[in-house]
């Protein structure tokens, strides 16, 4: 069975989250930055009148923050029912992958990246790996968070 990816970049890592987690696609916007929260909850920002946590995914994912540039762009995503942003460099293609195709991730550890992901797949003679967002279970500390349109 086939599914479609939104692919993006952090670094030269190159991921994907399935299309129909995607709520919208936004330039960066410097966000207002809260007390007491993990690193890579590097604030808030105002969508639409709510209040939308921005997660850094390069350090979710332990490979350090983000310096965020007006070239970074937060993709918003649907998690269970709330909303949250997520700092990647770059957003590249939409791709249709066969279920198939997909490979489990070694097995490293609890606390590694792999943890987080659901799968690798070959994209075009690159790597992509297949986050699963239910895995990232962000800790967000009485955060008021976007519901889910």
């Amino acid at each position: 069975m086939a599914r479609q990816l939104i692919t993006f970049q952090i670094g030269e890592q190159y991921l994907g989250v399935d299309i129909m987690a995607i709520r919208e696609i936004r330039a960066w916007t410097p966000t207002t930055m809260l007390p007491h929260v993990p690193n890579h909850v590097r604030g808030v920002v105002n969508l639409r009148g709510t209040v939308l946590p921005v997660i850094d995914l390069s350090a979710r994912l332990g490979w350090g923050l983000t310096d965020p540039t007006a070239r970074h762009v937060i993709i918003v995503v649907r998690i269970a029912d709330q909303l949250h942003g997520l700092i990647v460099d770059a957003v590249n293609d939409i791709v249709s992958i066969n279920e198939e195709d997909l490979q489990a991730p070694p097995s490293l550890g609890a606390d590694s990246t792999a943890s987080y992901l659901e799968g690798l797949v070959s994209v075009e003679d690159r790597m992509v790996m297949v986050l699963e967002l239910e895995q990232l279970s962000f800790d967000l500390a009485g955060i008021p968070l976007a519901a889910a349109a």
